[in-house]
Order: structure tokens, then sequence, then C-alpha cells
């Protein structure tokens, strides 16, 4: 398809379906920051006299604002449109710039307690939206990834599941394993505002994905937490070196997961958005999962002895 046709396709797509979600623009106040929370949200048209709607917090990249949920809403309103995902609120809020969603060190700006605490309550104390942790879902792209798989891990009792697309960590689980082609993009003054200055080690540790995925793996196992990660295997920023080490560090770890590296795809650029439909799909997939058919049954009793003869188990149960 040329670059042309899949300009106006896309372009089609957003007038076709614009009316098919209702978009409201909020704010609130926190003691977590210093200002207000400015955020946006987007909902099947009519939502408001709903009840108990599924919620997605859609975390928005680097340098981004709730802005950014307008170049997801056609993925949304067209999953709605075609029944591939049921009636959700989708949320996002505006964040410090180049924030990481984090607790900063100092304790000066609390991000990652807005989002998982603050935010979270009021959109359930606005708007229609569950308070069921089994339909509650957290998602970003890049640093929103990141910042989404802090929290899930963090919080895995909040959230049924997580999707987070290249998101921007390293592949190491030791600040002091740190090279420079692991953040040439982000320079001392950031590291220091959200780790301390000097960055504390153990601090970063205990903010880091993969670190968290060894020290809070039996929450994480415990919970179900649903997760899923991607990167594309171009990333400007070589992110998928994180996402690659990330994987690995949760099979190690014996934590279920779903992980892809998309052949050809970039930080940015034309995959974005069907990646974004993917990891979507993937949420909602967690409630509606699918089911054991009669073929599989069958399947199981054929192969049950030849596994107790083999005296293993398989590999998320081993010691």
């Amino acid at each position: 398809m040329s670059k042309t046709i899949l300009g106006l396709w896309f372009l089609l797509l957003v007038v076709v379906n614009v009316s098919a979600s209702d978009k409201r623009i909020g704010s609130f106040e926190t003691d977590l920051v210093p200002d207000p929370v400015e955020y946006a949200l987007i909902a099947p048209q009519g939502f408001a006299a709903s009840s108990d709607l599924p919620l997605v917090l859609y975390l928005h990249g680097g340098g981004g604002s709730r802005d950014a949920l307008d170049r997801v809403r056609p993925i949304f309103e067209s999953l709605w449109n075609e029944g591939a995902i049921p009636p959700a609120i989708v949320a996002t809020a505006s964040v410090g710039a180049r924030s990481f969603y984090m607790n900063y060190h100092d304790g000066s700006e609390r991000w990652e307690d807005v989002v998982s605490v603050a935010f979270l309550e009021h959109l359930r104390a606005t708007y229609p939206a569950t308070r069921d942790s089994r339909r509650t879902f957290i998602t970003g792209i890049s640093m929103g990834g990141m910042g989404s798989l802090r929290i899930a891990f963090r919080h895995p009792d909040r959230f049924a599941a997580v999707a987070a697309l290249e998101p921007g960590i390293e592949p190491i689980l030791a600040f002091g394993d740190m090279r420079p082609k692991h953040r040439f993009w982000r320079g001392d003054r950031l590291m220091q505002r959200a780790y301390g200055n000097p960055v504390d080690a153990d601090y970063w540790a205990d903010n880091n994905p993969a670190s968290m995925a060894v020290s809070r793996r039996d929450a994480i196992r415990e919970s179900g937490l649903q997760i899923y990660l991607e990167a594309g295997d171009e990333d400007q920023f070589w992110l998928y070196e994180g996402a690659e080490f990330l994987h690995q560090t949760l099979w190690r770890e014996r934590v279920r997961h779903e992980y892809h590296l998309v052949r050809g795809a970039d930080h940015v650029g034309p995959s974005v958005l069907d990646r974004h439909e993917e990891a979507f799909r993937f949420l909602f997939r967690t409630l509606d999962p699918w089911p054991m058919t009669e073929r599989m049954r069958q399947v199981d009793d054929m192969l049950d002895p030849l596994k107790a003869r083999a005296g293993g188990v398989d590999h998320y149960n081993e010691k």
C-alpha cells in the first residue's frame, strides 16, 4: 500500500468514526504534584448513562500530554464499531515532561502516585468507571510503556493487565551496569531529578521494571497480572534491547507474558498504530480468554501420561 493511499485510509477512518465516541477533558488538584493535573478521556457515545465500565489508563510518551489520546482514539472507535472490545472508558493524564511517571527521589513530584491512586480515584468518582481491578487496565508507549510496567509491577493487585509498547527501559538489573548507549538520550540532570543526586542505585533498582520483575516476582505471579511487551527491532533509541532483556528476565523468573519483537518497526512511523491495536486487543482479551475446547481436552488426555513418565513439569512451574 502506498504512503498516499495509507494516509487517505487513515484520514477516512478518522472522519467516518469520529462520531463513535465522546471525549471529555478535565483536571483535578492533588498535593502529589505542584500543579493541577489535566486529562482527557474517551468512551462510546452515551457512556454517561452506563455504569461499571472497564477502565483503561493510557500513558503518553515523553514530552507528550493528554492530547496523545487523540491519536489512538480512532483505534478504539474502530474496535468498538466492530464489536471487538466492549464499551470502556479510556483516559490519559498529562504528566511532567520526561518525568518517567516517577515518584521523584526528593519527594517533590510523585507522578506514580498520581496515576496509580489520585487519577484512578478521580475517574471512578466522576465517571461510570469500574472499581473492579479485574476490569482495570494500564498501557502506554515509550516513557508511558516504562511507567505502565513500573506501576503494574508495583501494584499488580490494581490492574488486570498491562501492555507496554516500546518501553523506555534499559537492559540491566543494576545501575552500575549502565552504559552510555543505554541512555544516550538521557542526560545526568534528567536522571538525577528522578533518582537522586548522585543517582541512588538502590532507588533506581526499586523503580527499574526488570529489577522489579525479580524482586516482586511472587506478587506479580500470584496476582495473575497479564503482561504484554513489545518493541520494534529497528527502534531509533535501541529500546528493543531493554524489551528483550525484560522478556528474558520474565522468562527466567517464570512470569507468564506475551512478547513481540516487531520486525522492521521503529520507535515512530507507520507501524505504531497497528501495534497499538494489537496491544489494546490483548488487554480486553483477558476479559474473555480463549475457551478450553473438546479437541484441547483430547490432546491433554493423550499427552498427560507421557508427561508423567517424563517426570517433569512445565517451565512456569519448575522450582
